[in-house]
């Protein structure tokens, strides 16, 4: 096999060894502190999107490179036929809150939402025999690429080349209460939704709707899944968005802060299912490894306290108030969406004009030196690490507001 052994990398590449899914040039960053990164070239650049909502506790962290390199020199992997104590203690500290019996550890979000759903299909296969095997996801949701996540993803530029999808998946509108009574039944295995819709345009769940699926849930015994990839380890303000909004899950799924940046989800499951999964029905090579448990244990001692989810809150509000502001003074902007340190900032209208819109102010505030991200067709989506500061966010809001000030 003949190799390729010269290769250049500058600040902007379009030379790269990855499948074309993604949008070229590459931007390559070099290191990170606190909400910041730096590029090849040392721009600095302030970051609002926390590598799309996975660095809660900022970049460059010291303490969690310590628990990394000093579990790496004990032991880097054993595989799911043993386990460790970083795992074990990992594994007690999600199921010591809620109605949570066990954890299954994956590598990433879609991982946990693959999880999720073969353990919903289990019960009801259990519980109320063949054919129940149904599931209800929502229009404009996100829940991964593997193939039954992608199945609850009803985008077709994420489905249409990937056909036939998995059977029996349905879908109906976010927040529509008279929809899902007049679509749920024993036939459904499980319902899966986001608190708040991640990709969606940052919609967040009413309190009504929440109620509705609680009690649809309960009556028909179907098993209600809270895809928390983006929304939990205190994205909100709150351990989990559920409890937020009122929602009463029966399955959680977790990953991006979980592990400070490295790969790791946790599916939580109740009792009830854990009772009916026999050995090998489901499994994972690397999912729970010590190395990313322990710097997770470490991620979760920092997060989980009572000051620190209150500084979140505090934090959530003030970029609220200041996206308001933005709102209140420039035409183009519009609604203020999301909750706590997940908000967005609607540009112009929800269709293609509204979309390059959009485009253009991330990348003029990409030159500008601030990272952000979009949600939906022409929400500006910001999701910062949580560590940062009231003058940080300054600092980026009056970015937005250089760039609405100029296209006004």
């Amino acid at each position: 096999m003949e190799h390729k052994t010269e290769y250049k990398i500058t600040t902007e590449t379009y030379d790269v060894p990855y499948p074309q899914n993604y949008g070229i040039p590459f931007h390559i960053f070099e290191y990170g502190k606190g909400c910041y990164v730096w590029d090849k070239a040392g721009k600095q650049f302030l970051d609002f999107g926390s590598g799309i909502a996975v660095n809660a506790l900022g970049h460059g962290r010291e303490d969690l490179a310590a628990v990394a390199s000093d579990q790496m020199k004990k032991l880097i992997h054993v595989s799911n036929l043993y386990t460790t104590e970083a795992t074990l203690e990992l594994g007690f500290k999600l199921t010591s809150s809620g109605n949570f019996d066990a954890v299954h550890f994956g590598n990433s979000g879609s991982e946990a939402n693959e999880a999720a759903i073969k353990y919903a299909r289990l019960y009801s296969f259990r519980k109320k025999g063949e054919g129940k095997h149904k599931i209800l996801a929502f229009n404009n949701a996100f829940h991964g690429r593997t193939m039954g996540a992608l199945s609850c993803t009803p985008t077709e530029k994420y489905q249409k080349p990937f056909g036939p999808l998995i059977p029996g998946v349905e879908f109906c509108d976010f927040n529509d209460e008279a929809a899902v009574e007049s679509i749920l039944s024993d036939e459904f295995a499980a319902v899966i939704v986001e608190p708040v819709q991640g990709e969606g345009g940052l919609e967040v769940m009413t309190e009504a709707f929440a109620s509705k699926l609680n009690s649809l849930c309960r009556d028909l015994d179907i098993i209600l899944i809270a895809d928390e990839v983006q929304t939990g380890i205190a994205r909100t303000g709150f351990p989990y968005a559920s409890a937020l909004v009122g929602l009463e899950p029966d399955i959680i799924t977790l990953s991006k802060p979980l592990a400070g940046g490295l790969p790791l989800s946790a599916t939580l499951i109740p009792k009830k299912i854990n009772k009916l999964v026999k050995v090998g029905e489901h499994g994972t090579t690397f999912g729970g490894g010590p190395v990313t448990c322990a710097v997770a244990n470490r991620v979760l001692d920092l997060i989980f306290t009572p000051p620190f989810l209150a500084e979140v809150q505090s934090k959530g509000a003030y970029l609220g108030r200041g996206l308001e502001a933005l709102s209140g003074r420039y035409s183009t902007a519009g609604r203020v969406k999301g909750l706590g340190m997940l908000r967005g900032l609607e540009i112009g209208s929800p269709d293609d004009a509204g979309m390059a819109l959009c485009d253009e102010i991330i990348a003029k505030a990409k030159e500008r030196g601030l990272l952000l991200l979009r949600s939906g067709k022409n929400i500006l989506r910001i999701a910062p690490p949580l560590v940062i500061t009231e003058k940080e966010m300054d600092e980026g809001l009056k970015i937005i507001e250089s760039i609405l000030e100029e296209i006004k």
